[in-house]
């Protein structure tokens, strides 16, 4: 009699079988296809060991406790805490449509460190997972949430051609009714967001424009090129206010002071292969201060929130440099230098980046009755994105890891953050802090915890190098560039497949911004065109 091997069937799986060996039906399925059932013994044991509820004290990101000790289940989620906080703060308002959401953190040591560690799923999951003891009060910090909600990008809307050569930049402005480009064909472009037309075209570079960047206020766009001169345009009319030959080698990078922090907006910073980085006063075009003390090109600069100004360079450094202060002196001073990585530095990110750039303005686009207003406005939104947690730096390198910092505090990292393969050469912070995003040559992107440096997911779908990244300004989606002629867009936290592929461009897509008001993203391509792309 012959035997069909593939068959599936009944097998008999051996003894005890009945009350001494509940678990054990006396058969399994044979056939490859079926799966066995995985034993939730365990998980059951620690479940069954966990009180039915814990006492929790909530608190704000100042460390002030809102209401009494709480005794709440352990099965509650973050939906549930968040309708309790939301009580909390609000006890005379019924409208359950109209409540703010919540995340929440708790403070977890973990080899001796310790760390922010927010809840995801339920306080079940989070006191198992890092085994907190449940006799203990919790506290549970928590962070208000966007209210609005961005849609996600689906379609393109239009294909803007003007360039001849390939696009290297595009950025929106802080209030998000203006867009410019610049590229390979050395000239900075501006087009006008509601019509997708073009505005202006601005020739004054010789060679390739590097970086780009508005500043806070919106009233100024910087460009820098490979020979080294940095120009700056009045968006509004097209034209050059100023040309400076500003370093003897090309420009690698362009940062603003906030807007909080100076409300005329008139200082920059630049970052020169020459291992040199200025600082430039716009409206004088006098150089403020000359920071001299890499010993190799300084690939990024950021200007941080607290009167820091950051640098990277090849040199494996960062540098941190004072540029608070009206004496001339104290601008420019070495604070301190960052060590650990073992490749040049590519990128840095800090927490503050967002409300930096986009100085007063938010997704209502507010328009300001005077600079004193927007000034104002400026200062109130950083501190209420800062309130009492420390500024977070995140630097990248080709040594494939990302370092995590408090560099208003510690030269020393906070965590080392391992996992691509290949060279790091963007990161992000979302615009509320929590996650920042990786991307690499390796073709991934990475999710991290913003506060913790924890690692939270890896987003498959490239099949070609990642080179940017943008978040949406109510940090709910992603979207990533690729070599592959594509852009993805994610759905986070959660999303480890891309919830939409962007497809269109005819070759690489170098360059990616999102509309600080949320409405749109821009694309540019290789190929020459920006496409953007809305809901």
């Amino acid at each position: 009699m012959s035997v069909n091997k593939n068959a599936g069937g009944i097998a008999w799986a051996g003894s005890l079988v009945g009350s001494q060996n509940p678990n054990n039906l006396g058969y399994r399925y044979s056939h490859a296809h079926k799966r066995y059932k995985k034993s939730t013994d365990g998980e059951d044991d620690a479940e069954k060991e966990l009180p039915s509820s814990v006492v929790v004290q909530f608190k704000n990101r100042e460390g002030e406790e809102v209401g009494n000790l709480i005794d709440i289940p352990t099965n509650s989620d973050v939906d549930a805490m968040s309708s309790l906080v939301h009580s909390l703060l609000n006890p005379d308002e019924d409208d359950e449509q109209n409540k703010t959401p919540y995340s929440f953190y708790a403070k977890v040591t973990r080899n001796g460190v310790e760390d922010d560690i927010e809840v995801t799923t339920t306080l079940a999951n989070l006191i198992i997972e890092h085994d907190l003891g449940t006799e203990d009060v919790i506290a549970l910090t928590y962070q208000p949430l966007a209210v609005f909600r961005v849609r996600p990008v689906t379609r393109c809307t239009d294909t803007m051609p003007g360039h001849t050569e390939a696009i290297l930049h595009v950025s929106y402005s802080p209030d998000g009714r203006h867009l410019a480009s610049g590229g390979g064909d050395t000239t900075v472009r501006f087009w006008d967001v509601n019509t997708c037309l073009p505005r202006f075209t601005c020739h004054g570079h010789r060679n390739h424009v590097l970086c780009t960047a508005w500043s806070p206020d919106g009233k100024r766009f910087a460009s820098a090129d490979k020979n080294g001169v940095l120009i700056l345009w009045d968006p509004l009319k097209g034209k050059a206010v100023s040309t400076i030959k500003a370093h003897s080698k090309h420009i690698t990078s362009i940062a603003w002071e906030p807007m909080h922090m100076n409300k005329e907006c008139d200082r920059l910073a630049t970052a020169s292969k020459d291992s040199l980085v200025k600082i430039w006063h716009a409206r004088t075009k006098r150089c403020i201060a000359t920071l001299a003390g890499h010993l190799d090109s300084v690939e990024c600069v950021k200007w941080g929130g607290e009167g820091l100004l950051y640098s990277a360079s090849r040199d494996r450094s960062i540098k941190a440099w004072c540029v608070e202060g009206t004496d001339t002196k104290d601008v420019g001073k070495l604070v301190r230098t960052f060590k650990g990585h073992g490749h040049r530095v590519n990128t840095l990110a800090l927490s503050c980046d967002y409300v930096c750039r986009t100085g007063p303005f938010d997704h209502r686009c507010t328009k300001f009755a005077s600079d004193d207003e927007a000034h104002q406005a400026a200062i109130e939104k950083y501190n209420a994105f800062k309130a009492a947690e420390p500024e977070r730096m995140v630097s990248g390198s080709d040594d494939f890891t990302l370092f995590l910092w408090h560099p208003k505090d510690s030269k020393h990292p906070i965590k080392r953050l391992t996992g691509h393969q290949q060279a790091v050469n963007h990161i992000v912070f979302s615009p509320d802090g929590r996650y920042f995003a990786s991307a690499s040559f390796d073709k991934k992107t990475k999710i991290w915890n913003g506060k913790s440096g924890d690692f939270l997911s890896t987003l498959h779908g490239h099949v070609g190098a990642v080179y940017q990244v943008a978040w949406s300004n109510d940090s709910r989606y992603l979207i990533t560039a690729s070599k592959d002629s594509t852009a993805k867009l994610w759905e986070m936290p959660g999303g480890k497949r891309a919830k939409e592929t962007l497809p269109g461009h005819a070759d690489e897509v170098y360059a990616l911004d999102w509309n600080p008001n949320g409405s749109s993203v821009a694309t540019g391509s290789k190929d020459r065109t920006i496409k953007i792309w809305k809901h």
